[in-house]
């Protein structure tokens, strides 16, 4: 039997990966948001997230915008629910400008949820009723509702905020079904759903999340437009060369139950013209 020569001992090396070949776990990052009374928050963004929770998005800035700016009748002594949240920044202006208690959520990730309770802890104070939770969509919505007081003959709360969730195609009926189960059962309850086609192409994908909302029950009304600066991926050519001059048009809608309940709907569109879009004018 011949002996191993020193050059077979030093064939696996030939299979070892690279130093570089494990990229390093990316740190969080920080961004401000001023408020519109000019007080900054300091939000901050989990390293890196496969549900997108990494980026503070357009619609979450503008949602926080819209809330501060009609905080008296959308959120002062109202019970707030946000689902995907992100950051949390809505829900953190939710509270500041005096909602009595806010739930917001996101998808149960351990570091998604602890990054929420950062921000919370980082922005308000011990009085502030806000609390951070892993939701799944359409999964049970009892823990949800056991920060709520029991002092109500209907449960629920009286506004929610959807904020960039409706790219999520298949998770649309779910996201519906949480709607339905948590919107409490009053004429002044709100969902509120701030939507941007990011992908203009899947547009029609994207609005089926409202047929499935019309099925419930819900009728759609435009309440809101903004124009944004800019779009939210400069460097992403299918958006940029195609919508450049019309990601930046922001539109709310409102849906509303027969009964009175209401669902808000807050749209980016990306396209010219407009388009009539099973009745309802979309910026596509």
């Amino acid at each position: 039997m011949s002996d191993i020569s020193d050059e077979d001992d030093n064939t696996g090396i030939l299979f070892k990966e690279p130093d570089d070949y494990y990229q390093p776990e990316k740190q969080p990052t920080s961004v401000e948001h001023r408020m519109l009374s000019d007080q900054p928050l300091k939000l901050q963004l989990v390293g890196h997230s496969p549900l997108w929770g990494h980026l503070l998005w357009n619609a979450g800035r503008t949602t926080a915008d819209y809330l501060e700016a009609n905080s008296t009748t959308l959120v002062k002594n109202k019970r707030v629910l946000e689902l995907g949240a992100g950051a949390g920044l809505p829900s953190l202006i939710a509270v500041l400008k005096g909602a009595s208690c806010v739930i917001v959520t996101d998808y149960p990730d351990a570091d998604l949820v602890e990054n929420l309770r950062t921000n919370i802890d980082g922005n308000c104070r011990e009085e502030h009723n806000i609390h951070a939770l892993g939701y799944l969509w359409g999964a049970d919505i009892t823990p949800l509702l056991e920060y709520l007081p029991q002092d109500r003959a209907l449960p629920g709360f009286d506004v929610l905020i959807l904020a960039d969730l409706l790219f999520n195609h298949s998770e649309h009926a779910k996201l519906v079904s949480s709607v339905q189960q948590t919107l409490r059962k009053s004429s002044q309850a709100q969902a509120l759903v701030f939507f941007t086609p990011y992908r203009p192409w899947l547009f029609d994908k994207d609005m089926a999340f409202f047929d499935l909302a019309r099925e419930g029950g819900f009728v759609v009304e435009k309440i809101f437009e903004k124009v944004m600066e800019k779009v939210m991926f400069e460097e992403d050519p299918g958006v940029s060369m195609i919508c450049f001059s019309a990601e930046n048009q922001l539109t709310m809608r409102r849906m509303s139950y027969s009964d009175g309940q209401s669902l808000g709907i807050l749209c980016t569109g990306q396209q010219k013209p407009w388009h009539d879009v099973r009745g309802i004018a979309y910026l596509v």
